[in-house]
């Protein structure tokens, strides 16, 4: 299983949002290139960012923050966030180096969209499907979209992702256990590479999530509030 440590773009800033809410925001590293660093040395290959101005409002806004990771650091970027169209897409991925783009609003909202992304980049894509009461949700998590998440990872399935990130929006930033059931749920029914996210409040809550059979897990909150030892969970999940 794949540890994938977080950063959160807003403002230029690497911070934390609670529950998804843009009203309460925690910032942790005002220089998101050193807190990169700072993972690297930890032993970490990929990390998962999020463009937060950009998932809100579909603009790309910290792009050149996340080029800079991805050149500069050396990690395999995965990153989503307001990736609405192919020009981003692109630029991201064969300009900036990004190893993986995630699609979540686009996903659900433009079907021709995901279909050609999909079909152009194939593995380098990956779904995000942020889920409350077990409803997808879209823009920013601020509504949602009537559909169920396991159902629209099949849906995605069937278009040739064979990647998902999978959020429980209630879990995140909470510390309070990562969603097992749900997640060990999305493994079984869809046969995807399921990333979980959400939830992590400890090193146990990292090694309980790989039993679900998740193939990575994204921290985030637990390490910048010292509850995870990322060094030790690297060398040993």
């Amino acid at each position: 299983m794949i540890i994938l440590p977080a950063i959160d773009l807003l403002g230029g800033r690497c911070v934390r949002l609670k529950q998804g809410r843009y009203d309460d925001v925690t910032v942790y590293n005002e220089d998101p290139l050193a807190q990169a660093y700072e993972f690297k040395e930890a032993g970490a290959e990929w990390i998962h960012i999020v463009d937060l101005d950009a998932a809100k409002s579909g603009v790309p806004t910290n792009h050149e923050i996340i080029k800079n990771i991805a050149v500069e650091v050396g990690l395999k970027v995965d990153t989503g966030g307001g990736i609405r169209n192919m020009d981003t897409l692109t630029s991201l991925i064969e300009e900036y180096g990004v190893s993986r783009c995630v699609l979540g609003t686009s996903a659900i909202k433009d079907r021709p969209f995901t279909e050609a992304a999909l079909a152009r980049y194939g593995e380098k894509i990956a779904i995000g499907i942020d889920a409350k009461g077990g409803e997808v949700a879209v823009d920013g998590w601020t509504s949602g979209s009537g559909v169920k998440a396991v159902d629209f990872a099949l849906t995605m399935k069937d278009l040739g992702a064979t990647t998902v990130i999978f959020t429980d929006i209630a879990r995140d930033g909470m510390l309070t256990g990562p969603a097992f059931d749900a997640t060990k749920e999305m493994v079984e029914k869809t046969g995807l590479d399921i990333i979980a996210s959400g939830g992590i409040g400890s090193d146990e809550d990292i090694f309980h999530i790989k039993e679900s059979g998740a193939a990575g897990v994204i921290v985030g909150k637990a390490y910048y509030e010292g509850r995870v030892d990322l060094k030790k969970c690297l060398q040993n999940v």
